[in-house]
C-alpha cells in the first residue's frame, strides 16, 4: 500500500496526516542507524544516491545502487552492506506523521527495495539535504517543500507500481539503458519487447506514454545527440561517423540530423554554441575559458570571485531551490546547443529532448582533462592550454617556495584532507577534489598507508566517524568544511579535546588547517584550483610574502 493506516484502521476513517521531517543523516554503515532512538520508534526513508551494496530484508539479501529507495515503518532497522570499495552514499530521512483529531497517522512503506529510474528522487534528497544542512539557502519554508514534494512523488510512484499497466520490474528502465548502450546496432521495436518479455503493442504504448515519443524518434534521437556531441569534440568523416552512431552512409545521416537537429552537420560545427552547465565546476571552466554561459551553475564563492573581478554573471540556474519540472523548463528556455553535466546517461535522459549532453566523469578525468574538453566544446582550445601554462609555471615557482621551507618533495610527508558532515567526516582523494589534486598531484605530498590501504584510491575517498579522525595519523591536516549543526559541532568539540587526538603528529607540531571554505574547496576546476593553491601555500608558509 503506498499509504499505509495503523492497524484496525480503514482507509475512510483515516483524517489527514501531515508531516514534519525530525532527523536527516548521512547514509552510514548498518550499525549507526540506531545510534539515536526515538520513544516511540519513528518512520524513516533511506535513499541511496552513490554506490553500491545489498540490504537484508526478511532474510534475503536485495541489491541497492543510485536511486534505491528503502521505506520502513517505525521500529524496522534495515541492515545496510556496501561492496568493497563501493561504498553506500545517501541520506536518511527520520520522519512523523501528525493527524488533527489524533488518530494514527498514515505513513509511506513497501516491503521491498524501490529502485527508481528517475533521477528526480535523487535530487530531491540532495537538495533536501543541502538546505537542511545549511538553511539559508532555501529560508526557512524550504525544507518543508523539499520534503513535502519528496514524498508526493514516492507516493506517485508506489502508485504506478500497482497499476498492472504500468512498467514492472523496471523492465521500462532497462529497455532505455540498453538502448542508450546499443542505439549504434540495427535495433527494433520487435527486438525490445522481446528483450522485455512484453508484446511490442504494449511495449509501444508504454514507451509513448512514459517518453513522450516513439520508440524509432527516441532512437534517432539518441543517435544524432551521439553524432553532434561527436561533431564537438573532433568527428571522423561523415560516412565514418554514420556507422558509428548507426547508420549505413553519411548522406542518410546527414538528413536525419537536419531534421533532427534543424541544421545541417556543416552548419552545425560552425555555429557558436549556446552552452548550458549544469555544476559549478563547468561553469568555471567556461569562465576560465572567457565563456559566460547561457545558463549556469554558480556557488556563492564563484559570484563573489566574479564581482571582484567586474567580470560578468550570465543566467543562473539554482537547483537548490527549484522542483524537478521548473528545473526542467528553466533548461530548455536557456536554448542550449549543447548541456555539460557529471550526470549519467540515466539522470541526463529527461534533457535529452533539449540538446545533447557531454558527461564528464571526474572521477575517471582530471580537472585539467575536463578543461581541455570544454575548450574543445567551446572552440577555444588554445585559451585552455594556455591557462594551463601559466597555472603549471605558479605550481613550478610555489614548489620552489616549499622546498626551501619544507624540504625537497621527496621529504614532504603525508597529508589528510577531511570534510566533516552531519553523520561522518570523509577523507578526500585527488579524484574528488577538495584540494588534493593540488597537494598529491602538484606538491608532491603523499596519502597515508592506512588510507591507501582503505581503498582510498579506488573509491575516492574513504568515509570514517567523527571521532575517529584521531586515527589516523599524517604530518599535516587540513579540515574544509565545518558543518554549524550543534550536535556536529559537540562532536567536533569533543575530538578536539581527546587523548588521540591531542597525540596526533600534527597537532603537536601545529600543523592542522581549520580552513572551513567548503565552497572553495568543493571546487574541483582551474579558477577553485587556482585559488585552492592560494590557500593552501597560506597554511604552509603564512609568513611569505607571496601567499
Amino acid at each position: 500500500m503506498p499509504l499505509s493506516p495503523a492497524a484496525g484502521e480503514t482507509k475512510s476513517e483515516m483524517s489527514h496526516t501531515f508531516y514534519m521531517l525530525v532527523r536527516l543523516n548521512g547514509l552510514n554503515g548498518p550499525e549507526r542507524h540506531d545510534d539515536r532512538d526515538e520513544t516511540p520508534p519513528l518512520p524513516r526513508i533511506l535513499i541511496v544516491s552513490g554506490g553500491s551494496g545489498t540490504v537484508r530484508i526478511n532474510g534475503r539479501q536485495h541489491p541497492l545502487s543510485r536511486g534505491s529507495v528503502l521505506l520502513c515503518d517505525a521500529g524496522f532497522q534495515p541492515v545496510l552492506q556496501s561492496e568493497p570499495y563501493s561504498l553506500l552514499k545517501g541520506i536518511q530521512l527520520v520522519y512523523r506523521g501528525i493527524t488533527a483529531d489524533g488518530s494514527p497517522p498514515q505513513i509511506l512503506e513497501y516491503d521491498l527495495p524501490l529502485h527508481l529510474g528517475s533521477a528526480g528522487i535523487v535530487r530531491l534528497a540532495e537538495e533536501l539535504a543541502a538546505v537542511w544542512r545549511e538553511p539559508q539557502l532555501g529560508g526557512p519554508f524550504r525544507p518543508q517543500q523539499l520534503f513535502t514534494e519528496l514524498l508526493a512523488e514516492l507516493h506517485r510512484e508506489l502508485t504506478i507500481r500497482e497499476q498492472p499497466e504500468q512498467p514492472a520490474n523496471g523492465w521500462f528502465d532497462q529497455a532505455l539503458q540498453y538502448m542508450e548502450e546499443h542505439y549504434c546496432e540495427d535495433l527494433t521495436r520487435e527486438q525490445m519487447a522481446e528483450l522485455a518479455k512484453v508484446s511490442p503493442e504494449h511495449f509501444s504504448r508504454t514507451f509513448r506514454k512514459l517518453t513522450g515519443r516513439t520508440f524509432n524518434t527516441h532512437l534517432t534521437l539518441l543517435r544524432i545527440r551521439s553524432a553532434q556531441i561527436r561533431f564537438l569534440t573532433g568527428a571522423p568523416d561523415l560516412n565514418t561517423l554514420a556507422q558509428e552512431v548507426g547508420y549505413r552512409e553519411g548522406c542518410y545521416l546527414s538528413r536525419k540530423f537536419k531534421e533532427t537537429a534543424g541544421l545541417s552537420p556543416t552548419a552545425y560545427k560552425r555555429k557558436r554554441k549556446r552552452i548550458a552547465a549544469l555544476n559549478p565546476n563547468h561553469t568555471a571552466s567556461l569562465i576560465a575559458l572567457g565563456v559566460t554561459p547561457e545558463l549556469g551553475v554558480y556557488t556563492s564563492w564563484l559570484e563573489q570571485e566574479q564581482l571582484s573581478r567586474s567580470a560578468a554573471i550570465g543566467p543562473k540556474l539554482n537547483p537548490y531551490e527549484m522542483s524537478p519540472d521548473a528545473y526542467m523548463e528553466t533548461v530548455s528556455a536557456a536554448r542550449p546547443d549543447v548541456i555539460i553535466d557529471y550526470g549519467t546517461g540515466a539522470e541526463n535522459r529527461s534533457l535529452l529532448p533539449i540538446a545533447p549532453v557531454v558527461q564528464l566523469p571526474f572521477k575517471t578525468m582530471s580537472w585539467r582533462e575536463q578543461f581541455r574538453l570544454i575548450g574543445d566544446i567551446a572552440n577555444k582550445r588554445q585559451q585552455a592550454e594556455d591557462w594551463l601554462s601559466r597555472y603549471d609555471e605558479r605550481i613550478s615557482e610555489s614548489n620552489l617556495l616549499l622546498d626551501r621551507e619544507l624540504g625537497r618533495r621527496e621529504a614532504r610527508g603525508t597529508a589528510i584532507v577531511w570534510e566533516i558532515g552531519l553523520g561522518s567526516a570523509y577523507c578526500i582523494g585527488s579524484s574528488f577534489g577538495r584540494g588534493c589534486q593540488i597537494l598529491y598531484g602538484d606538491l608532491g605530498f603523499r596519502l597515508p598507508s592506512r588510507l591507501q590501504e582503505q581503498g582510498i584510491f579506488t573509491r575516492g575517498y574513504v568515509e570514517a566517524d567523527i571521532e575517529a579522525i584521531a586515527d589516523y595519523s599524517a604530518d599535516h591536516i587540513w579540515i574544509t568544511d565545518v558543518p554549524a549543526d550543534p550536535a556536529v559541532r559537540q562532536r567536533i568539540r569533543r575530538l578536539f579535546r581527546s587523548e588521540g587526538w591531542l597525540n596526533l603528529e600534527a597537532v603537536r607540531r601545529n600543523r592542522v588547517y581549520l580552513l572551513n571554505q567548503s565552497e572553495l574547496f568543493y571546487g574541483y576546476d582551474p579558477i577553485s584550483s587556482k585559488a585552492q593553491l592560494r590557500e593552501l601555500l597560506r597554511t604552509l608558509v603564512p609568513h611569505h610574502k607571496s601567499t
